[in-house]
């Protein structure tokens, strides 16, 4: 009888990954990739080559779907600075003033930091924590 050598394990390319792997590298639950990232209409497309019955993507596609549609636009909100909600919407944080509010109704954005003559003012390092801490796409199936 002959030893044969272990059969070889195909390595995939450095450039692809499954759902698992991306969820695993980007530090996100494998469902929010799987069930919600992947049925944007802008995630890419899977590659021809599969590994077992797992679909591999393109990292730099992934990257790029991630930058495009998930990750919040930075803006440059002065720390020190109170702003209104209409003020954080005209700085371009991704939200309107509506969303602001609504989520302060909810409690899902923080107490105003000044409320004078009725005002709600939120000192920029507030808004800027809150932004922080919101979800990226989320589903919108009808």
């Amino acid at each position: 009888m002959v030893d044969r050598p272990p059969h070889p394990t195909p390595n995939p390319p450095a450039a692809a990954e499954t759902f698992q792997e991306i969820a695993d590298r980007l530090g996100r639950p494998l469902t929010t990739v799987s069930k919600t990232w992947s049925r944007h209409p802008a995630w890419p497309t899977p590659l021809p080559d599969k590994r077992g019955r797992r679909v591999q993507f393109d990292r730099t596609a992934v990257d790029q779907f991630v930058h495009d549609h998930i990750d919040r636009p930075t803006t440059d909100l002065e720390p020190t600075r109170l702003y209104t909600a209409q003020d954080l919407e005209a700085a371009g944080i991704g939200i309107t003033a509506a969303t602001i509010w609504a989520d302060r109704s909810r409690g899902r954005w923080p107490a105003p930091d000044d409320t004078a003559h009725g005002v709600n003012r939120w000192l920029g390092a507030t808004a800027a924590k809150a932004l922080a801490g919101r979800r990226g796409y989320r589903r919108t199936d009808t």
